[in-house]
């Protein structure tokens, strides 16, 4: 690596040193707490998917170049090269772990491993070394943004063919609209994702409550979060906030995908609008009396729940799904004790984008929340997240579980009593 692009990288990493990011760094033990915390640990017993092992690639880099006895003495810090091989350890480092974090919840120090398996992939980008695939799926979600002009009428035909679907999970009064969209003082902003299988759902359950809302042009997700880069993110996430008032919305409700919502409720700063997440709204509909569901429809199936990592864990939205899954079925089993103990799927952090590049990963690193979902005897496998739901379901048929993997949005839209 020439002395430029070291130089560069070393800047990079410099940016990301504030006040916390320096704790974590100069705080851990090696105590081994988090050893088992790890689900890929878990499941394949190897030590670089250890949450401290991981920190240790990059607490050795800030060792030799932004410590005193780092820069005068290297070999006695362990300090380490910023070199080729260097990216290639927080290649895999950043790229194994989902940024659950797990193993903060038991880390007695809280150190976060997913805040610096940040300073990881902002190296790799730096090096033009990050995932190809997400960046340019980054880079297309900003385009579309500057381009609204372009897509615009495409968008609004592709939603008007889906009225109908709406209109038969919740017959409609004649003339209204089933999904409205740029609707200037509703009271709630849907942030969905592309796809029948988020609007349609939430649409019907939106309607038979009686919402005053609008469909949001632009879809959640944000890529620029799952490559790791501040910039991105922010210009991915600004597009909603801008879209958001404008329309002069009290409320963004983003759908079921986990990073979009710890990104926009976490990220946003103060807005003159609340974030929430559509289970959120679903449990308050169902609280208000707003909305029925038919309790029936699913009592024949015992139901158990995944809670998605950045909605639960890193996001604090814990009781709402099951208050909501206490209205679909009297015989509901919780995975775990304690949720924020759960074991992650093994989809987050990008890897379930990046696709069949990770997919053996993914399944072996995945097998203790196999486990886990089996030890329920649940037919029914509920979950609040694209990624999840997707992981799940390639996990379903690797281990042939034999359970039916849904949205938790959908089963309330397949229960309403109209």
């Amino acid at each position: 690596m020439d002395k430029k692009t070291r130089d560069d990288l070393l800047k990079l990493f410099q940016s990301k040193l504030d006040e916390a990011m320096r704790l974590y760094l100069e705080t851990c033990t090696r105590c081994g707490v988090c050893t088992e915390a790890c689900h890929a640990y878990a499941s394949m017993g190897q030590v670089k998917y250890i949450a401290a092992y991981r920190h240790e690639i990059v607490r050795r880099i800030y060792k030799r170049y932004f410590k005193g006895r780092g820069r005068v003495w290297p070999a006695v810090g362990e300090a380490k090269e910023l070199s080729e091989m260097a990216l290639d350890e927080l290649y895999e480092a950043a790229y194994s772990c989902t940024g659950c974090r797990r193993c903060m919840v038991y880390c007695p120090f809280g150190i976060d491993t997913q805040m610096l398996m940040s300073i990881a992939k902002l190296l790799l980008i730096g090096a033009h070394t990050e995932p190809e695939i997400l960046t340019m799926l980054a880079d297309t979600s900003i385009e579309k943004g500057r381009s609204l002009a372009l897509f615009k009428e495409s968008f609004l035909t592709g939603i008007k063919n889906l009225e109908a679907e709406v209109v038969k999970k919740w017959r409609m009064e004649a003339g209204e609209t089933a999904i409205p969209i740029d609707v200037e003082g509703a009271d709630l902003l849907y942030v969905a994702l592309a796809g029948a299988h988020s609007i349609v759902p939430a649409a019907a359950i939106f309607d038979a409550a009686g919402e005053n809302w609008t469909l949001s042009f632009f879809e959640a997700v944000n890529f620029g979060a799952f490559v790791g880069d501040p910039t991105k993110t922010r210009l991915i996430l600004d597009r909603i906030v801008q879209e958001a008032k404008r329309l002069k919305v009290k409320e963004v409700c983003i759908c079921e995908c986990g990073t979009a919502f710890r990104v926009m409720k976490q990220l946003s700063g103060k807005q003159p609008f609340e974030v929430s997440a559509v289970t959120e709204v679903h449990a308050r509909y169902l609280r208000e009396g707003r909305i029925k569901v038919d309790k029936s429809r699913f009592k024949k199936k015992p139901i158990t729940y995944h809670d998605p990592c950045q909605i639960a864990r890193n996001g604090g939205v814990i009781d709402e799904p099951r208050y909501i899954l206490e209205h679909l079925t009297g015989d509901f089993q919780e995975m775990s004790p304690d949720p924020r103990y759960n074991w992650c799927c093994g989809g987050g952090g990008g890897l379930v984008a990046l696709g069949e590049d990770t997919l053996d990963f993914r399944m072996k690193s995945a097998k203790v929340k196999v486990d886990q979902v089996k030890a329920t005897g649940a037919q029914i496998l509920a979950t609040a997240c694209e990624n999840c739901h997707t992981q799940l379901s390639n996990l379903n048929d690797h281990y042939q579980m034999g359970v039916d993997v849904r949205f938790l949005s959908s089963m309330v839209a397949d229960a309403l009593v109209q």
